[in-house]
């Protein structure tokens, strides 16, 4: 009932725990609270929350428009609805090295597990569209230093993104990986990979875990978790899909309003009144409600 119980220092150790067991977690994206407790339910490992996601909820482009406030208090309200460890997309840290550690306690004490911060230039666009451009060396290193050295909770996971791929090539992202592991990352993000021999190349180049991205319509082509396993790829996020499956049933619906005047042809395709308040847990709050609330004029009668 209400948030979940599990303190966030808790899930961070616990995912700092199965990570060190080597396994593959799947971190599907969360675009509401909601479906942060739907993914929870069907027994993933963890939850993302994507600033693509976060943006388009607020009916804006991916080009680093959304706010630390914003972000901090979205990721809030979703990390605090699931027992899972959430991890937050912040960017590029929000600005300069300072800026870049308040970012990180913010999202601390927000109740997220961990953070990814990128090496893009401000203002940064969508990982998987042309024309991106990447900071110097220099200035990437400092954000992951300004980040880890922020932190409170030794085991919050701070993440580096690297971009640089689709700028200067592979070995450039083997390289900045590799800076960006030196000046203190726990994990490694490297976007837009091409096949699976690039992500294998990252996982051999580090020593620390990796992450895949697989974003419908993206550079990358969509592997099964078997295929990144197989690799040693040690979480995979899927940022932006259940918004998509959400719209495009959205879409459809309104779609046939349109058409026939009524939505009696999908409601087959609607999660039922049932399977929502089973999500919720409606039957703990009225329990809670009878045991709480529950009294009687017998004594009140003066």
């Amino acid at each position: 009932m209400l948030y979940s119980t599990v303190t966030p220092a808790t899930k961070r150790q616990l995912l700092r725990e199965r990570l060190a067991s080597g396994e593959l977690l799947r971190f599907p994206g969360a675009f509401n609270p909601l479906s942060a407790k739907l993914i929870q339910d069907k027994g993933f490992e963890g939850v993302y929350i994507s600033g693509a996601v976060l943006s388009a909820d607020l009916g804006l482009p991916d080009i680093g428009l959304t706010t630390l406030s914003e972000v901090a208090h979205r990721a809030g309200q979703i990390a605090r609805m699931t027992d899972l460890p959430a991890i937050v997309d912040a960017d590029t840290g929000f600005g300069e090295p300072m800026n870049v550690a308040r970012t990180v306690q913010e999202l601390e004490d927000a109740g997220v597990a961990g953070l990814h911060i990128e090496d893009q230039v401000n203002p940064k666009r969508c990982g998987h569209l042309d024309g991106k451009a990447v900071v110097d060396a220099d200035t990437a290193v400092k954000r992951i230093r300004a980040a880890a050295t922020a932190r409170r909770d030794p085991n919050l996971l701070i993440m580096a993104r690297t971009d640089i791929r689709a700028v200067d090539g592979l070995q450039a992202a083997v390289d900045r990986a590799k800076e960006l592991v030196d000046a203190g990352a726990d994990a490694i993000f490297p976007e837009a990979m091409k096949d699976l021999t690039e992500f294998e190349v990252i996982r051999k180049a580090v020593d620390v875990p990796v992450l895949a991205n697989m974003t419908e319509f993206g550079k990358s082509e969509l592997f099964t978790t078997e295929q990144l396993a197989g690799v040693g790829i040690n979480i995979v996020i899927y940022p932006v899909s259940l918004l998509r499956l959400a719209m495009g049933a959205a879409e459809r619906g309104l779609d046939t309003l349109l058409a026939d005047g009524t939505l009696k042809p999908v409601v087959g395709d609607m999660q039922t009144r049932a399977r929502l308040y089973e999500l919720l847990d409606y039957e703990s709050y009225n329990t809670f409600d009878s045991g709480v609330f529950n009294f009687t004029l017998e004594t009140n009668k003066d």
